[in-house]
């Protein structure tokens, strides 16, 4: 009983905690999809509002949609790999649209279903030429430890893993803005052109239902070691009963007196 106690002792301030963690991440996942759904609904501004040349995208600029105007270097594209499409797995088309001061901004122009072969170029819808404004949702540069993704090398020309803005900014004549943005609309627009890349869905409801669950085992842990002390006590209580005064098991209670034996008549 005693490795029962501790058991418990152990297991409940466990499952209180672990309920405590995946509340903790529900609630910054619940605060980064409300930051999401606002800056998306929010009216664009000029990209240089949110972001410099040089600079890092803040963590509340994110998703925020900004415009930008100029003219797309596509002698400079890049095609990222292993992005998911309507198709499957594909390519992002990320082109430098280089502004008017001269810096430029990446521009995740879209999808791009994969060729049968990797060796193998996709058909990649071309950028218009001239000059145009875009608009799309700023994001973060990526890097190993934000994507988990590990550059590779022997990939095919102009083939990349990730949007490394470092990387990238090393092979290009002129200087980069901070973040890059993925296109959702254009003017003027290009036809054909890649498939927009959609905003991915949030799910909070996760963690939220696992803190409740672990809280739960919890409380059925706490019930669950009551009755059985409750049992305990009342098995006790009724062995005792059974061993004690007036029981069936030898006690003490009292006993008729044995018959005196008969005396012998004067007459025999």
């Amino acid at each position: 009983m005693l490795a029962f106690h501790a058991l418990v002792l152990l297991v409940v301030p466990s499952f209180i905690a672990l309920g405590m963690w995946q509340y903790g991440r529900w609630e910054v996942k619940a605060a980064a999809a409300d930051l999401q759904e606002a800056n998306l609904t929010a009216s664009p501004v000029p990209l240089a509002q949110v972001t410099e040349v040089g600079g890092e995208v803040r963590r509340e600029d994110r998703w925020r949609t900004v415009t930008a105007t100029g003219e797309y270097d596509t002698g400079n594209e890049m095609l990222v790999r292993n992005r998911d499409g309507s198709g499957g797995v594909g390519l992002h088309v990320v082109t430098p649209l280089v502004t008017d001061d001269g810096a430029a901004v990446l521009v995740n122009r879209g999808w791009v279903p994969q060729p049968p072969s990797s060796a193998q170029q996709p058909e990649v819808p071309r950028a218009p030429e001239g000059e145009v404004t875009v608009t799309g949702r700023v994001q973060f540069g990526e890097t190993p430890e934000n994507t988990g993704i590990r550059p590779r090398e022997g990939l095919p020309e102009g083939q990349i893993m990730i949007i490394d803005l470092d990387e990238i900014g090393r092979e290009l004549p002129y200087p980069l803005y901070g973040g890059y943005v993925e296109l959702t609309a254009q003017d003027p627009p290009s036809d054909p052109a890649p498939e927009v890349v959609s905003p991915p869905e949030t799910n909070t409801g996760m963690n939220l239902s696992y803190a409740v669950q672990w809280w739960v085992f919890a409380v059925i842990a706490v019930v669950g070691w009551f009755f059985l002390m409750r049992k305990e006590v009342q098995d006790s209580r009724n062995a005792g009963g059974e061993d004690g005064p007036g029981g069936d098991g030898g006690g003490g209670g009292p006993q008729r007196p044995l018959p005196t034996p008969a005396e012998p008549s004067a007459t025999s």
